[in-house]
């Protein structure tokens, strides 16, 4: 199963608002790599729900329910968008500067392409930041 990060500035968009929504639509993506990010999601892989600029950690845990569509929001430029659910939150978030910190992580393109919204992770990443954060769902 593949596994994502996606990323969302709390003040715009925060896990709480996905949790009270339940299925949301990850929209307002606009750039092409990330776009290509989201056309590779299929229903059921789990997904990093990760708060930017504010908190800057990983604090909960989506699953893709709708696979690629066109983004309701964009006006032109055929933007894609997903349907995300909540599946719970991090017990204990894991934070960008405990990432940074470790080497195992050098590779992870939240850290090596810190501005891209969407990133995959690699299924042995996902294992180790689980076990960081508690996460045994």
């Amino acid at each position: 199963m593949p596994y994502w990060l996606v990323k969302s500035e709390p003040d715009a968009f925060c896990w709480e608002q996905q949790v009270a929504n339940g299925v949301e639509p990850w929209t307002g993506v606009r750039s092409h790599q990330a776009k290509r990010n989201l056309e590779a999601m299929r229903r059921g892989d789990r997904v990093f729900f990760y708060h930017s600029n504010v908190g800057k950690e990983i604090v909960g845990v989506v699953e893709v329910v709708r696979e690629a569509y066109a983004d309701p929001t964009a006006k032109t430029g055929g933007w894609i968008c997903v349907d995300m659910k909540a599946i719970g939150p991090m017990p204990r978030p894991v934070t960008l500067a405990v990432i940074r910190a470790e080497a195992e992580y050098a590779d992870f393109a939240l850290v090596r392409q810190s501005r891209l919204s969407v990133v995959p992770v690699s299924a042995p990443h996902w294992d180790s930041l689980c076990r960081r954060g508690g996460w045994t769902g």
